[in-house]
């Protein structure tokens, strides 16, 4: 997993509206970048609501939101409209971003075993490098943490 003062691996992927997003577009600003498991899930939902609900104050100190999963950009136009999320949805259907970031995992649920999304965020300074990572993220109080950390 890349760690604090590692490069944060650059990547392209495309939107909720299928557009190409790149990192290295928001070079000079601060980026949270979030890996979730799923679009439209208990945990998922709660954590995108807290970016969307706490997003002005990220705004405010000039900071972008990127959220990261194996989801099609068709499923994340579905999530960003239900829930009115105002910060872009990458769609990582390779899973190639997960990899390069280590959060590809297997998981381990009721005694099964599958390969999954390991809730993680990146915080990514102004120079592209990493200044913070959260693994194995706890929605409750976490946007709170992250927004802190900044």
């Amino acid at each position: 997993m890349p760690a604090v003062g590692d490069a944060a691996p650059d990547f392209a992927l495309a939107d909720q509206n299928g557009a190409t997003v790149r990192l290295s577009d928001f070079h000079g600003k601060h980026v949270v970048l979030y890996f979730y498991p799923k679009d439209d899930t208990p945990g998922c939902t709660k954590e995108a609501c807290g970016f969307r609900d706490d997003f002005a104050q990220f705004t405010k100190k000039g900071v972008v939101i990127l959220g990261v999963s194996p989801d099609d950009p068709k499923s994340h136009k579905k999530f960003v409209d239900k829930y009115e999320l105002p910060f872009v949805l990458l769609a990582d259907t390779e899973k190639t971003v997960c990899q390069a970031y280590d959060v590809w995992k297997e998981k381990n649920m009721y005694g099964r075993k599958s390969m999954g999304v390991e809730r993680t965020t990146f915080v990514i300074g102004p120079d592209g490098n990493i200044v913070k990572v959260f693994p194995k993220v706890k929605v409750d109080g976490h946007i709170a943490k992250v927004l802190e950390s900044i």
